[in-house]
């Protein structure tokens, strides 16, 4: 790969970074939220799901847009979202306005992720695809990392409205690093001929070290089928409804273990702290976890090396469940989850460029990515439920847990597109 891919890669790795620090933010300032307006278990549960739903509008209503007017402008339009809704969830004063807050910063994060996993794959090199994808997915856990470590800091000195501060600046400096530094979509470039397309073309071209066109591609030239009615062709729906399955069993499973572990801790005994420090061992597995995938993907199936992992996570955490209140073991099981389940995720954020065409990858991915937060805002909701119905931890643990396994039945058998 040449230095302007992994430019252009890296940059969507810091984007990954800011979405991952912004979606678990609430994490980790819940336990601080929940003693200052006096939460119940309920309301726990609908402002983690508040950022996830705005997730699931945004990946399927605003992502889509990114096939139509180019993935960096929805990467711009979805930064700026960003920046106004992590300032908004500082400034809320009340359990209501920090879910709508949570709603809209949810927009952004819904649909910045399908745009910048189109383009890592569209700059990445066929053999280092795969471990690029990884890398993404791992600044994503890098991100939910470095909000731990600050949150400590932040929440002790200033109060937990200064978490959301930190990440709505960091929101903001990215925007002028992806308006003048990341480059369109290829594809886009190639399906959407506008004036000055060519012009366009050959400049990505030199840039990555190819030769220049004198006329754009025939397969450029070809009309294309609406979005919609190739997502319903024979060769693509299976793969598709497979891989919405997959991810949405996965997502429900993992925004419950990311979204209450801190809060669980704390039920235990442990403090703030110490809860906060536990998400932060599951990151940093989990970002050994999503490397690994990637390196053992240029050498085995990533649809295989994920089922793997994902029939492991279940197992795990159905064992820190029924464990007991010992803190080394829960440690040592909370490292195993991160390292499983955000290793399979990234697996999964691999398969997804796979299963469609060039012309609707944008299209698909959004939405893949936002059915499967649909996922992502049930598992909290209902982990907030049976807690608040007292169920033992072992058997919420279990139920929670089993989605894992129909993600890996799934991921196992899906298809990759092919001409």
């Amino acid at each position: 790969m040449s230095p302007f891919q992994i430019f252009a890669v890296s940059v969507c790795v810091l984007i990954s970074l800011i979405d991952g620090f912004d979606v678990l933010t609430i994490a980790f300032v819940a336990p601080s939220i929940s003693a200052q307006w006096g939460l119940a278990p309920q309301q726990l549960g609908v402002l983690f799901s508040a950022g996830l739903a705005g997730m699931v509008i945004g990946a399927l209503i605003i992502s889509p847009f990114a096939d139509k007017f180019g993935r960096r402008f929805i990467i711009l339009c979805c930064l700026v979202i960003l920046t106004v809704g992590m300032f908004a969830s500082g400034l809320s004063t009340n359990h209501t306005e920090l879910v709508i807050s949570r709603i809209f910063t949810g927009l952004g994060m819904g649909a910045i992720l399908p745009g910048i996993n189109t383009v890592v794959a569209e700059y990445s090199s066929n053999r280092y695809r795969s471990l690029a994808i990884s890398i993404m997915a791992a600044g994503y856990t890098v991100g939910a990392l470095i909000g731990g470590v600050i949150s400590i800091y932040l929440i002790k000195h200033f109060g937990w409205q200064y978490v959301f501060f930190f990440g709505g600046v960091f929101s903001c400096l990215m925007i002028p690093v992806v308006f003048f530094q990341l480059p369109e979509s290829l594809d886009f470039i190639l399906t959407k001929k506008s004036n000055n397309a060519l012009d366009k073309l050959n400049h990505l071209l030199s840039k990555l070290g190819l030769q220049t066109c004198s006329s754009f591609p025939q397969a450029s030239i070809e009309t294309h089928q609406k979005s919609f009615k190739l997502l319903l062709a024979p060769n693509i729906l299976k793969s598709t409804i497979l891989l919405c399955v997959s991810n949405f069993m996965l997502m429900c499973s993992f925004y419950f273990l990311a979204n209450w572990t801190p809060k669980i801790l704390v039920s235990l005994g442990y403090s703030t702290d110490l809860s906060i420090t536990g998400s932060l061992v599951m990151n940093i597995f989990g970002i050994a976890g999503g490397l690994l995938l990637g390196w053992f993907s240029k050498k085995y199936s990533v649809q295989n090396v994920a089922a793997l992992m994902l029939v492991t996570a279940f197992i795990v955490v159905t064992a820190f469940g029924f464990s007991a209140n010992v803190l080394p073991l829960l440690f040592t099981l909370i490292a195993f989850i991160g390292f499983t389940i955000f290793g399979a995720m990234a697996g999964l954020y691999a398969t997804a460029p796979a299963v469609f065409p060039p012309q609707i990858r944008a299209t698909g991915t959004g939405i893949v990515l936002g059915l499967a937060r649909l996922g992502a805002t049930l598992g909290p909701y209902v982990a907030g439920l049976l807690i608040a119905a007292e169920l033992p931890r072992g058997y919420y643990f279990l139920i929670l847990a089993l989605p894992l396994l129909v993600s890996a039945i799934c991921v196992f058998v899906i298809k990759p597109y092919q001409e």
